[in-house]
Formats: structure tokens, sequence, C-alpha cells
């Protein structure tokens, strides 16, 4: 591939590794683009939605022309599979924080587990972890949280279209959404949680598909660093 192509544009799908950010990962592959094929200072490059450094998995990358497609992208049914952890609750839903409250779990059997994964079926609404990057009143939620700030957090609209679950090993729960954009599945932990009558927290996290794209598809970063080297022999 030359120059051209990219600023022409090009869909990249990356599987995004474990503690990195999507920021980190479009930053690393925008720097080895320029290296490689001497593109501009200038060069627009962007990720179709966001993934937490906590998840791993499918993230698409856009370049050039193509980044005018990011919005597009992003609407599109997103899957994930991933584990939820009965039992107990952590403020961020997940493992960003430590756990702050434990729940019974010897009440819940397969009939309420059952009962309630139908309840998240459809169109539902859903509260925003206060752990996130929405902003209220200017400042991104998360800056509120860590400064101990209470803040009202407006429910939204969000549709699962599918809703398994995989694996029953309690307190462990494996499972596989396709849901659509704006869709918080560790929000989704925590209302499943509270829907057993006891509390539970994300503990693993992959994105497996936006679309029609899918992360058997992907490439590593470090793959793609070898790939374009390669190129030079």
């Amino acid at each position: 591939m030359e120059a051209d192509d990219f600023l022409n544009g090009q869909v990249l799908l990356v599987d995004k590794p474990l503690h990195w950010s999507s920021f980190q990962a479009v930053n690393k592959l925008k720097y080895l683009l320029k290296r490689k094929f001497d593109l501009p200072k200038k060069f627009k490059i962007g990720h179709a939605g966001t993934l937490d450094p906590l998840a791993s998995g499918l993230l698409i990358i856009c370049t050039g022309k193509l980044t005018k497609q990011i919005s597009v992208i992003q609407g599109q049914p997103k899957e994930y599979t991933g584990t939820f952890f009965l039992g107990a609750t952590t403020p961020s839903y997940d493992l960003e924080t430590a756990i702050d409250a434990h729940f019974a779990i010897d009440h819940i059997g397969a009939e309420n587990i059952e009962q309630a994964r139908m309840q998240f079926i459809g169109e539902i609404d859903q509260k925003p972890p206060v752990f996130s990057a929405i902003k209220k009143d200017g400042v991104r939620l998360y800056e509120h949280a860590r400064a101990g700030e209470i803040v009202e957090i407006a429910s939204r609209k969000t549709t699962l279209y599918e809703f398994e679950l995989t694996r029953i090993a309690l307190p462990e729960i494996d499972f596989r959404v396709v849901c659509s954009k704006g869709t918080y599945i560790r929000s989704l932990a925590y209302d499943f949680g509270q829907a057993l009558n006891s509390g539970a927290h994300l503990i693993a996290l992959r994105r497996t598909k936006i679309g029609e794209y899918a992360v058997e598809n992907a490439v590593s970063i470090a793959d793609y660093e070898v790939k374009w080297k390669a190129l030079d022999a």
C-alpha cells in the first residue's frame, strides 16, 4: 500500500489489547503510519467507538477521507462477550474501582436468572456509569466521581437485540450481548445484579463485532508494526 491509500481512506480493524485506551491505540497506529508512509502532519485518523482500557477486542480505525464514515460505523449494532461477578458491586461497575458492597447470592437459581435475563431484552432504560466520559455541566462524569461529588444521571433508552448467558458458575456468569449504540455493559452488569436482588459488577469484557466487522478479522497493533516493517524487506 502507498501513502495515497491511507489519505484516500482505509478501515483498519484492530484487536485492542487489555489496558490500552482507544486513544493510545489510535496514536500508536498514527505514529506507525506517518513514519512508514511519510504522511503529512495533519493526517486524519480516528476510531469508530471507544473501548475501555479494561476491555479488549474490536476497535475500528478509519483514516483519511473515510474518517467521515466514523459516525455511520458507530451507529451499527455491537456484540460483546464477557463475565459478570455476582454478590458484589464497585462504584465504577467494573474492576477500575474496589468493591464497595457485598450481597447474598444463595437465593439465586436458574429460574430467577432466566427471569432477570428476559427483563433486559428489547428497549430498556439505562443509566450510564458515574465513571464514564459523559459530560454533566461541562465536566466529565468520572471527574465528578473522583472528586467525591454526587451527580444525578438521567437514564437513556438503549436496546439489547440479543442477551445470551453462555456459562453460569456462580458467582460468575458469562454472557454474549448484541446491543445498540450507547449501551454500557458495565451498567448492564449492575442492573442485572439488582434484578436478582443482589449486586454485580463486570470483570471481563471483549467487543467481538460492530455491524458486519468482526474481531476474527482484526489484527493486533504489534502485528501491524511487523507487517509494515516487512514491506521494507
